[in-house]
Parts: C-alpha cells; sequence; structure tokens
C-alpha cells in the first residue's frame, strides 16, 4: 500500500464488458479505507438516498468474536461498488488470460483525508466490513468481489439480487424497488408498482397518507409520527390490482403497460374520504386507532374494491363531485365503525383486540362489506 493508492494482484472476470469485475484480497484494516456503507435515507425533498438496513450490533459482535478467536479461516467474501477511478493493468507474458479471467494489478485510489468519503461503497458484507475494521487480526487477508459501477441504479439492483438467500426486510425491499431501474426477477417486480404507489402516497402534498408511512429510510425523530407500516398498505395495493380487484381494469395486459396516474387518484380519493369519514380515528397510533393498524388497512382497502366500482361505474374520476360520491358511499359503514372503542357489531369484539392476522382482516373485511352491501340494498 502507497500513500494515496492500494496495488492488489486482481483477476478481471470476463463477464460484462460494460461492467468491469475483479477479484482481490484487502487487509482487514484496509476495507474501512476503502468502502463506506450507503445507509438508506432521504433528503428533504424526498429524494431517497443509499440501500443499506442498520447496523445490526449483536450481528457484529459475534463475527468479531469469531475473528479475535483462534484458528480463523474467513471465506465469506465482500462485495463491493467500486470507482471509475480504479486502475486495471493486465499482467506481461504469453498467457495473462485463459478466456474467462485476466491476471494483473487493480490499482483503488483512497481518500486524502479519513474524513473523505472513501472510494467504494460495500454492497454486501456491512455488518462483516464493521467487525473487520474492529479485529485484532487486522492484516487478516479479505477475499473481495468489486463490480464497478458509480450508477446507484445498478448498485441496488445487486443489493436486492445477492439478499434473496436471506431475505432483507420487506420494508427495505419495498423502498427500493420504485428505484430500481434494470429487470427485476418476477417475485421482485410484482411488487414495484405497489411500492411506488405507496412511496407516492407518502410523498405527495394531496395525499392523506403524506408523512404518515413508516418506511425503512424514516429517521428516529419521525418515528412517532408515521403510524401506517407501508407492508399494509403494500399488500392492500396488491391485492387491489389482481383479477377481482378496483385497480385492475387499469393494467393494459397486451401491451405490458398501467395507468398509474389513475390508480394514484382512485386511492388518494377514496383513502381521503376515509379520513374524512372518520377524522377521530386517522393520524393515531395503532394501539389508539385500529383503522391505522394493519387489520384496518388492509379491510377497507378490500372495501375500496365495492365502494370504487360502485362510483366509477357512475362517474369518471375526475369528475368534480367524485370525493362527495366517494363520502355517501362510506357513510354508509360509518355508523357500524368502532377504530377507537367499543365493541365491533355482530363479530362481537373489543376494537383493540383486533389484531394484523389473517384471520381477523378476514373477519372485518368480510363484516364491513356486508354491512356496505345491505346497506346500500336497504337505501336502493
Amino acid at each position: 500500500m502507497t500513500e494515496n493508492v492500494i496495488k492488489r494482484r486482481a483477476l478481471r472476470i470476463e463477464q460484462n464488458p460494460n461492467i468491469p469485475l475483479y477479484l482481490f484480497a484487502l487487509e482487514a484494516q484496509e476495507v474501512d479505507l476503502v468502502a463506506d456503507v450507503a445507509r438508506i435515507s432521504r433528503d428533504e425533498a424526498g429524494k431517497l438516498f443509499g440501500y443499506q438496513r442498520p447496523e445490526k450490533k449483536q450481528h457484529v459482535k459475534q463475527i468479531l468474536e469469531y475473528l479475535d478467536g483462534e484458528d480463523v479461516l474467513f471465506p465469506n467474501g465482500l462485495i463491493l461498488a467500486l470507482p471509475t477511478t480504479v486502475r486495471f493493468k493486465g499482467s506481461r507474458g504469453p498467457n495473462p488470460s485463459d478466456g474467462l479471467a485476466t491476471i494483473g494489478t487493480l490499482e483503488i485510489p483512497l481518500p486524502e483525508s479519513r474524513d473523505a468519503p472513501r472510494p467504494a461503497l460495500i454492497v454486501d458484507g456491512q455488518q462483516r466490513s464493521r467487525a473487520l475494521a474492529l479485529t485484532r487480526r487486522s492484516t487478516l487477508p479479505i477475499t473481495v468481489a468489486g463490480f464497478v459501477a458509480e450508477d446507484l441504479d445498478i448498485q441496488r439492483d445487486q443489493f436486492l439480487r445477492v439478499n434473496t438467500v436471506s431475505p432483507l426486510p420487506s420494508n427495505l425491499v419495498s423502498e427500493l424497488l420504485p428505484e430500481v431501474n434494470t429487470q427485476l426477477p418476477t417475485r421482485l417486480s410484482a411488487r414495484k408498482l405497489p411500492a411506488i404507489l405507496v412511496n407516492a402516497l407518502n410523498q405527495d402534498s394531496d395525499s392523506p397518507f403524506k408523512g404518515l408511512v413508516k418506511q425503512a429510510s424514516t429517521t428516529p425523530d419521525k418515528k412517532s409520527d408515521t403510524v401506517v407500516k407501508d407492508n399494509s398498505l403494500i399488500t392492500a395495493i396488491t391485492e387491489s390490482l389482481s383479477p377481482s380487484g378496483v385497480l385492475f381494469s387499469y393494467k393494459n395486459l397486451a401491451n405490458g403497460t398501467t395507468d398509474t396516474a389513475s390508480i394514484r387518484k382512485i386511492l388518494v380519493v377514496y383513502w381521503t374520504a376515509v379520513k374524512d369519514t372518520f377524522p377521530e380515528a386517522w393520524g393515531l397510533p395503532p394501539a389508539k386507532s385500529r383503522l391505522m393498524h394493519g387489520v384496518g388497512i388492509r379491510s377497507l382497502g378490500r372495501l375500496m374494491d365495492r365502494v370504487m366500482e360502485r362510483v366509477l361505474f357512475d362517474a369518471d374520476i375526475d369528475s368534480p363531485d367524485i370525493s362527495d360520491r366517494v363520502m355517501a358511499e362510506l357513510a354508509l359503514i360509518e355508523p357500524h365503525c368502532h377504530w377507537t372503542k367499543g365493541r365491533w357489531p355482530e363479530i362481537n369484539t373489543p376494537w383493540n383486540e383486533l389484531q394484523n392476522t389473517p384471520r381477523h382482516i378476514s373477519i372485518l373485511s368480510n363484516f364491513l362489506i356486508r354491512v356496505y352491501r345491505d346497506s346500500r340494498m336497504g337505501a336502493s
């Protein structure tokens, strides 16, 4: 290691001509010099930065205890996103490459000071990297796979892919998906549109959910304000995008396009009407209001399919009286709801004993739909 650069023998893997991939080794103490952790966060304008979850101190402690123990073997490598300023020089000689890999020397520039940003970002192995920075075995060689990509889209895509065996927290995946523009596996691709919609509901000024949705990037000082779990909303929207849901008709299966703008309008109109119908229960923590609880969000999401199907049969989503129409439909169930006190009739359950379980979601949603249907029949 020289003053401003780390030089390491490396293999350049001939995998993708547009994204160089290198295999090399760093000393444990050098990992902290080379790589930063891109923590997930948002700026004041709501733009998403980074992709890594918070540090797990207990996990780091366990790794450190092993590293500081006897007979250490640490084949668990790191994956780094390297800057375009790295340089690779192939070795001289008759056979530096076998067609799969080329041997040579990789040069990684170092920051001018400890306070300056590191040149690389950790895509996989942040808990290991923290333990490596603390271990007494500071010169332990660590295997590294590094790909050259400063584009956050590519980094996030790789981050999601390498964490499929040990699943990432669902809220972290949900918040990252809208930022990934590369082709995703089918399982993740199906979650992208609902995640985009929930992100918009949490960010847009006309949304009743603005600032209320708890996401992976939610800072500790804002957690008391975020009372709705993003996964509850995502699941409710996902169900409505299924063939039996009101949002399904806005997906064009023939050409693979989706009228996202209309879907967003439907969600904003419906949930604003919910907020205005139950103002005393809106925005409270789930322990004080089952409306903001997973069981409330999921059940009202299922009711949305019935209500909005009825409303949109007679009016366009851009009709000037669309909000009044939805409010009129919700008024049919309002007297029967007990989000903050009392007992739910017929299902004979105290308001605060409803839980976010498949059984309770099914019981409450069936009750709301039945009351809505019977009240409509009685009103007609």
